[in-house]
C-alpha cells in the first residue's frame, strides 16, 4: 500500500523540496499552496504531484482541501505542516494584522490541518505529523516577535499532541531549520546575508533538500519510536539542550 502525504506550502522553497523527496520515496503526495498558481502548476508538472489550493488559516478551507486530497489519493497518513509567512517588524510598532496573519498561518494552521486528519489516523492506528518550526522559534529573533512566538508554539503543540497520540501509532515531531538557501533568504541584503552565514559554524546556508531528508526520515515506518522530538537542523548556529 502506498501511503498518502500532504505538504502544506508544498510548491516552493523548503516545501517543494519536501514534496520532491517524499514523491521520490514512493509516496502519493499532495502539495498545498495559497496564492501562486503559476509556481504550483509548474511544481505539479515537474514532480507529478497533486496540488491543492487553500488558506491554512481557515478551518473550513482546510477541511475542503483535505477532502479533495482524500477523494483523489486516499486517506492522508502523513501530514507535513510547513506553510509559513513573515510580517517582520519591531514589536512596539507591530500592527494587529502583522501579528494575527503570522500566528494564523504559522501556528493556527497546525490545528486547522491536523484536526482534519487526526481522527482517521487514530482509526487506522498509524500516522505521521511533522511540523516545520524554526531556529527563531527556539532562540527568538529581533523584529520577529510574531514569527518566533508562532514557531515556538509549534514546538509545544508537537510535544502535547505526541503524548496524546502515541498509543494510537501516531508520531508527532518537529523540525527546526536554521537559515536555508531559499528565495526568501536570498532576498536578504548581501551584507546582512554575509553576517548570517558568518554566524553559522558549518560556514554555509542549509539546503532545502537537507531539511526534506529530515522529514523523509521521520515519515518512515521504522521511525515509530521517535515522537515529541524537535530535530534541530541549523549547521550548529543554535544548539538546543
Amino acid at each position: 500500500m502506498t501511503r498518502v502525504a500532504l505538504v502544506t506550502g508544498g510548491t516552493r522553497g523548503i516545501g517543494k523540496a519536501i514534496t520532491a523527496r517524499l514523491s521520490a520515496d514512493g509516496y502519493k503526495v499532495a502539495a498545498g499552496y495559497s496564492g501562486n498558481d503559476e509556481a504550483a502548476a509548474a511544481t505539479a508538472v515537474e514532480l507529478g504531484c497533486m496540488i491543492v489550493k487553500g488558506n491554512v488559516g481557515s478551518f473550513e478551507d482546510c477541511a475542503r482541501a483535505c477532502k479533495e486530497v482524500e477523494d483523489e489519493l486516499g486517506p492522508i497518513e502523513i501530514l507535513v505542516n510547513n506553510a509559513g509567512i513573515t510580517r517582520d517588524g519591531v514589536f512596539h510598532k507591530m500592527t494587529p494584522d502583522q501579528w494575527g496573519e503570522v500566528v494564523s498561518v504559522n501556528m493556527n494552521s497546525a490545528f486547522n490541518m491536523t484536526r482534519q486528519v487526526i481522527e482517521g489516523m487514530r482509526e487506522r492506528n498509524w500516522g505521521r505529523v511533522i511540523n516545520i518550526s524554526s531556529i527563531n522559534g527556539q532562540k527568538g529573533q529581533m523584529g520577529q516577535t510574531n514569527y518566533s512566538a508562532a514557531k515556538a508554539g509549534l514546538i509545544g503543540f508537537t510535544k502535547a499532541l505526541a503524548q496524546e497520540s502515541a498509543k494510537k501509532g501516531i508520531t508527532v515531531n518537529c523540525i527546526a531549520p536554521g537559515y536555508v538557501d531559499t528565495e526568501m533568504v536570498q532576498a536578504v541584503p548581501e551584507q546582512v546575508l554575509a553576517g548570517i552565514i558568518a554566524a553559522i559554524p558549518v560556514g554555509r546556508l542549509g539546503q532545502p533538500e537537507e531539511i526534506a531528508a529530515g522529514v523523509a526520515f521521520l515519515a518512515r515506518d521504522d521511525a515509530g519510536f521517535i515522537t515529541g522530538a524537535t530535530l534541530t537542523m541549523n549547521g550548529g548556529q543554535y544548539i538546543a539542550g
